[in-house]
């Protein structure tokens, strides 16, 4: 097998690992997208969110210490101690759903039967707001997120291909780690979709608020619900993107690169962000082995976004989004 052709596989392998860290971002959308309509901004700065929380609950941290010692004269900035990571990612967990209980009841529940922009424009507001909280509960350094993870290269990938073909492929664990999670969340929103009294009346909420609230669905709990399930797949997303470079606040812009994922995939479909996810990625990977030589470096930059605009002109809902129907 000639030494171009194994290059191209490692690239088209480290690219479906990439997009699944990709469709993790995505999945947030989708969620919020289904119970609501709109496209919420701010899922980015809530992964970005959640791994500052995870990090500051893991080192101890005092939340908002720099006021706190501002306004009363102290220099404390930690507890003292540290939290396992199964004791902070738990508690994490209940900031997001707390975080997600205060959305609903400060901006959401306001907002019932209003038009989706200016569901959207709340969500930008909300993404703001949010990455100045986090700025100030736990300060805008650098941080190390570490949960237990291994990293670097997986011997078992480098050992397997090079018994087959040869060669071995460097691909990251985290990477490896990432595609086990990402199955199993999508396996457990699938099912908890499809086959959940829940599932069914979100589904409902996104066709019409009206008509849902007419048959007695509880509007408010069901984008609690979802905003919490989105929450803690932002969680999850942190983790994976916190672990791999570090929790920094230009995580937040990750959310950009998820966007083209939903156009692929479909801003309706749990598993066409996973789809949608692997062809950015791979993608993206190939064509920066092929055409590098051509065009030069940094085609991973803007390639997902043409890729997403070029599919917007033949298929604008997605591979698995809603088909679009109108009377003539």
């Amino acid at each position: 097998m000639s030494d171009n052709l194994l290059f191209a596989m490692e690239a088209a392998l480290n690219g479906v690992t990439v997009g699944i860290m990709y469709s993790l971002v995505a999945l947030g959308f989708v969620l919020i997208f289904k119970a609501s309509g709109i496209f919420n901004f701010a899922q980015g700065v809530m992964a970005l969110f959640a791994a500052l929380t995870l990090v500051g609950l893991q080192n101890g941290q005092i939340p908002f210490a720099p006021i706190i010692n501002a306004a009363f004269g102290t220099s404390i900035h930690n507890f003292g101690w540290n939290l396992p990571s199964l004791v902070a990612i738990p508690l994490t967990v209940l900031v997001m759903i707390g975080m997600a209980w205060a959305i609903e009841r400060v901006v959401l529940k306001h907002l019932v039967n209003q038009e989706p922009i200016i569901l959207f424009m709340a969500t930008i507001g909300l993404a703001f707001f949010l990455e100045g909280l986090g700025d100030i509960m736990w300060g805008a350094e650098v941080k190390r997120l570490d949960v237990g993870i291994p990293q670097g290269m997986s011997s078992w990938v480098d050992e397997t291909t090079y018994n087959l073909f040869g060669y071995g492929f460097f691909i990251d664990t985290l990477s490896l780690y990432a595609l086990g999670i990402a199955a199993v969340l999508v396996t457990g929103l699938v099912l908890f979709s499809q086959y959940t009294k829940q599932g069914r009346a979100l589904r409902a909420v996104a066709d019409d608020h009206q008509a849902a609230l007419s048959v007695g669905i509880s509007l408010r709990f069901i984008w609690v619900l979802t905003w919490s399930i989105a929450g803690i797949v932002a969680l999850v997303a942190g983790i994976m993107w916190g672990s791999k470079s570090g929790v920094q606040f230009s995580l937040s812009l990750i959310a950009l690169k998820a966007l083209p994922v939903l156009i692929l995939g479909g801003f309706t479909s749990i598993p066409g962000a996973i789809v949608g996810g692997l062809l950015i990625g791979v993608g993206e990977k190939l064509f920066d082995f092929f055409m590098q030589p051509v065009i030069g470096g940094a085609t991973e930059n803007w390639f997902a976004y043409m890729l997403a605009l070029v599919f917007l002109l033949f298929r604008p809902q997605g591979l698995f989004g809603e088909r679009i129907i109108e009377r003539v």
